[in-house]
């Protein structure tokens, strides 16, 4: 695993700073302690900071072909890398290493553009051809790995991480407003767009090319759930566990200490046990828990590391929320107000003082129906379907409004929500589910200017966008597509990529193996949701592998308490930032008060838009944005 930057002048002829490249890969440093590398040539300019796992002695960056005629810096994994080499040898390509990244440089000799689609892995990747004078910036399927780039016209800057290229002179940091809207609605900026106007994101199954000619965006790979399949159950089941253990067995190659992450859920623990089945020997499991039961799994962890034996380790974490927070504003670059962050930056942690390579069960939630709000979503959509938007809106709406707020109750029992939702259309409906900030609080919370700039933008459009692509799948598969699409790159999978790099750890998770995603994704919707199981096919499959006790468990969120943190340990810091120093310009003041109000007094569960509000917040402060 490592950090990537450079960056590229369209102009041949323009000279290039090492200076500036050092500073760059300097910013990010922590996504490779071990070791930095630079390359210049042709007005381009190539870093590369590197955190060692295959080919320690070999596998230096940036690399190149014999003739020199193709560069690349490289941060992620290739998991079929060594028969991809096999095949490439047989052609009479010289390689001068044993590392995953050199496979890139020759494969690309012989596919050319179509190089990535042969790629089994996590990626971000930077490609020049000198012949050519053209730079690819390409992103694995799912979105794994970040890749931020600049493009004005007259240069690309690029990087792992937006900090690595703000460290460039003279980057515009003004606030993109439709990012900013996208923030507290989902608690994450969606690609590709960044909270600044001027830095992009490569979006997941994509590359961009950077020529003569200006930029250009090609996509390689997609995915289509509810292909509905004839097979039986228990080829299902069968065809899971054999992909399943595929997909871990190729990110078992390592020559660093590797273990897993535990929570005790049915993903991670379905991992941990394919990798005991596979190794024959005791692996390396950590796992945190909290003082508050209702946020701790630590016994669940313990009964599945008993199971499979592994060398377990887990702490009881009692955060400081105070430092925690100024660490993630910084790792995560942008507005970023997930508080799951917290857990996963502390587990990543306790992990890299025992291994440098972690698997996880990322994944399986969205794949496979597991989230709790599935049984939901496919229930009112039952109801949509019998009664006619003309019908439904007057009505539910007029429930609605006559119905108690219930925040404190499960969401079985919040009929007010579930009214709310089905006077709306299906994705409609499930954007207001989904949303941090609900659409009439989050217009009374953006200051009037920012509405303005924003001209009817609506952030329901960045997941309409996903919903309409796959017209007349099944209710629940076009809500995983969605997902798929948006909250798991953009959410989990940079909630545990910056979590792990700030603590030089790599993470891999199996479970988005792109093979056992295409599979998952062929199972009909109704194999995966069944009633109230979500899951339902994954835990039959794993019915034989994994305890009974943790197939059948109720789902627990990976969260911290933020609700009473705001009341207790949080309480001086978010007042004295929210109402006593420079007050945020870009938000309406009397509603952020109100929100404070209605939280401390008890009126309202108010955690998750304090969080939202207070990490943007500090993240201004931070990066000195500018509107």
């Amino acid at each position: 695993m490592c950090g990537i930057a450079g960056v590229y002048n369209v102009e041949v002829g323009k000279p290039l700073s090492i200076d500036l490249l050092r500073d760059m890969a300097d910013t990010i440093s922590h996504r490779g302690p071990d070791e930095a590398g630079y390359h210049i040539q042709n007005s381009v300019g190539l870093a590369h900071r590197r955190l060692s796992i295959i080919d320690l002695e070999g596998g230096h960056q940036p690399l190149t072909n014999e003739d020199q005629s193709v560069w690349v810096v490289f941060n992620g994994e290739i998991y079929n890398f060594q028969e991809l080499r096999d095949g490439l040898v047989k052609k009479n390509h010289v390689f001068k290493t044993r590392s995953d990244t050199e496979v890139i440089v020759h494969l690309y000799e012989e596919k050319g553009e179509d190089v990535f689609q042969y790629l089994r892995g996590m990626f971000a990747i930077a490609l020049y051809d000198a012949r050519r004078h053209k730079l690819l910036l390409a992103r694995d399927r799912v979105g794994k790995k970040p890749l931020f780039y600049h493009y004005d016209g007259k240069r690309v800057v690029f990087a792992s991480e937006m900090k690595s290229i703000l460290a460039v002179p003279n980057i515009p940091r003004e606030i993109d407003f439709q990012a900013l809207s996208d923030y507290f609605s989902f608690l994450y900026v969606p690609a590709p767009k960044s909270i600044f106007r001027a830095v992009r994101k490569v979006l997941p199954g994509h590359y961009i090319v950077v020529s003569y000619h200006g930029i250009q965006e090609k996509q390689y790979w997609d995915i289509r759930f509810d292909k509905d399949k004839s097979l039986s159950e228990k080829q299902w089941c069968e065809n899971i566990i054999e992909s399943l253990r595929e997909a871990v067995r190729i990110r078992l190659i390592s020559e660093v200490p590797l273990g897993a992450f535990l929570s005790g859920g049915v993903d991670s623990s379905a991992v941990v046990a394919m990798m005991a089945r596979l190794t024959g020997e005791p692996a390396i499991t950590t796992s945190i828990g909290f003082d508050d039961k209702d946020y701790d799994e630590l016994n669940y962890a313990r009964l599945m590391a008993s199971r499979v034996g592994s060398r377990h380790f887990e702490e009881v974490v009692r955060p400081d929320a105070v430092g925690i927070i100024d660490k993630l504003v910084w790792h995560y670059d942008e507005p970023f107000a997930d508080s799951s962050a917290v857990p996963t930056y502390y587990v990543s942690q306790l992990a890299r003082k025992h291994v440098t390579v972690a698997l996880s069960g990322d994944g399986g939630d969205e794949l496979f129906a597991g989230y709790r709000r599935y049984v939901f979503e496919k229930r009112e959509q039952q109801l949509r379907q019998c009664l006619p938007l003309f019908i439904r809106r007057p009505l539910f709406r007029s429930l609605a409004t006559l119905y108690p707020k219930a925040d404190w109750a499960p969401r079985v029992f919040r009929w007010k929500a579930t009214f709310e939702s089905l006077s709306y259309s299906h994705i409609d409906g499930y954007f207001r589910s989904m949303s941090a900030v609900r659409p009439e609080l989050k217009y009374s919370l953006l200051h009037p200017d920012v509405h303005a700039s924003l001209n009817g933008y609506d952030s329901v459009d960045v997941l309409r966008a996903y919903y309409d692509k796959v017209q007349g799948a099944d209710p629940v598969a076009r809500i995983q597509y969605v997902d798929v699409k948006t909250y798991l790159p953009d959410d989990i999978l940079v909630k545990v990529d910056r979590a792990s790099m700030a603590h030089s750890l790599e993470v891999r998770a199996p479970l988005l193996d792109h093979r056992f995603m295409e599979l998952a994704a062929s199972i009909p919707a109704s194999l995966k949701l069944h009633g109230q199981t979500g899951k339902r096919i994954f835990k039959q499959a794993l019915s034989g592998i994994l305890p009974h006790e943790i197939l059948n468990r109720s789902k627990m969120g990976f969260g911290v308490p933020i609700a009473q943190w705001f009341k207790t340990d949080l309480k001086a810091m978010t007042y004295a930032h929210l109402f006593e120093g420079s007050s945020c310009n870009l938000l309406h003041g009397p509603t952020v008060r109100r929100i404070w109000d209605e939280h401390q007094k008890g009126f309202r569960n108010r955690a998750t838009e304090l969080w939202t509000i207070l990490m943007f917040q500090l993240w201004q402060n931070r990066f000195r944005a500018s509107t």
